[in-house]
């Protein structure tokens, strides 16, 4: 197993604590243990009481579980953020064009990029979408990267998610919580706000409005209150001051959306949705969905409703497109990627499959079309019997896997 990255400690055995982390030490040296262990249990009670969990779905049912939480905070310095920063937006400013440029010129499949069946083969791809343009050429409003820090402290990309992000909420929690627990820590340290996420966000739902509409009604659609992220659903709908609808909340007439209420319909402008794609429209898509709106499509063709993210945007956050991402970065901004991508082996090669089925044991095999951790082997955590059912899978359908070291995560 690689050696991990220690973001506390340069020398662990030396006790030797990096430079941005030393006030932080001191402060932890001077907590009892008890202490420690009495303000973990608050955290935990509150978040239970409040209503703070996800769900984790196995074979059968669902499992409520607390949000993530750790007192030992990560201390990113403003340097480091910085590069960050810039790594994130040019990124998510590449798989914009990206996304703009398969739905319309295609440019980068002209110039031999991408092979044309890993975009149009690709179960993410919509062409219902071809040609429509979108406010300002926006298709990811929001944009959930996976970063990951490894070996000698190198950030990198784990994957981009594009469809559906998740999770903005238990971060912004998070942070209420440890300003709760421990104010004097936000007293020692010059710690960046975050509490003005909901508002941000806001802005830039209201900024992609149809033309022409100057005070947009924005709302976020959910498919339910049984669905795993809900909470995170009706905290931001709430945070915003918008209202939270479902699709039976809302209804199309003459290509414009209208959202019932008790006091009639009310015209809605911009959709913050957090339905996959499929279940959007049963008209255009799945037609056994009950989530969607009948319409929406044809609404959203018309440039009457802007829907955030918009349709078809997963086909730049598949794991079969991953591996492409720096070479879209040379392709559309003339620069070199600022982050770095994780080694990518695409199982649908040759000489690829054969090194990913050689290797399984210590290599993170992942289902291409995947989402939120499912359909994944993690070698090294594996039994023999996962391990060789994978194996089964690989040789069955390798244009379905692609795979990756696994890294020794900070």
């Amino acid at each position: 197993m690689p050696k991990f990255f220690d973001e506390m400690y340069a020398d662990a055995a030396a006790g030797k604590v990096r430079s941005h982390y030393r006030e932080f030490e001191a402060w932890l040296a001077e907590q009892p243990p008890e202490t420690i262990a009495h303000k973990r249990a608050e955290a935990d009670l509150i978040f239970r009481r409040v209503g703070i969990t996800f769900a984790v779905y196995g074979n059968d049912a669902g499992t409520e579980r607390l949000i993530p939480f750790d007192i030992i905070p990560r201390i990113i310095t403003a340097a480091e953020w910085d590069k960050l920063e810039a790594g994130l937006a040019q990124r998510v400013r590449t798989l914009n064009m990206f996304i703009h440029d398969i739905y319309h010129d295609q440019n980068i499949v002209k110039a031999g990029v991408i092979p044309p069946e890993q975009i149009f083969k690709n179960a993410q791809y919509r062409p219902e979408m071809q040609g429509i343009s979108v406010a300002s050429d926006i298709y990811a409003h929001i944009a959930g990267v996976d970063i990951v820090r490894a070996g000698e402290g190198e950030f990198y990309v784990l994957e981009d998610n594009l469809r559906v992000p998740s999770g903005v909420s238990y971060m912004l929690e998070d942070r209420k919580m440890m300003m709760r627990l421990f104010p004097e820590l936000f007293a020692r340290y010059r710690v960046a706000p975050v509490a003005h996420y909901p508002d941000m966000l806001l802005d830039n739902l209201r900024s992609v409005a149809p033309t022409g509409v100057t005070d947009p009604t924005v709302v976020v659609m959910t498919p339910g209150m049984y669905n795993s992220a809900y909470f995170e659903h009706a905290f931001l709908a709430q945070q915003m001051g918008v209202e939270l609808v479902e699709g039976k909340d809302l209804f199309v007439e003459g290509n414009a959306v209208y959202m019932r209420t008790t006091r009639g319909p009310r015209r809605v402008d911009v959709i913050y949705r957090r339905i996959d794609d499929d279940f959007l429209d049963p008209l255009a898509f799945r037609p056994d969905s009950s989530l969607g709106v009948p319409g929406l499509l044809s609404a959203y063709r018309a440039g009457m409703v802007t829907l955030t993210n918009a349709i078809g945007t997963g086909v730049a956050d598949d794991k079969s497109i991953y591996p492409y991402v720096p070479d879209m970065v040379k392709f559309y901004l003339s620069e070199e990627p600022i982050l770095n991508n994780v080694p990518t082996y695409q199982c649908r090669k040759k000489e690829d499959l054969a090194y990913t089925l050689a290797n399984l044991p210590q290599l993170v095999v992942k289902e291409v079309h995947g989402a939120g951790g499912y359909g994944m082997l993690v070698g090294p955590a594996s039994t023999k019997a996962e391990i060789e059912d994978f194996r089964q899978r690989l040789t069955a359908k390798p244009e379905g896997y692609i795979a990756q070291p696994t890294l020794a995560l900070s």
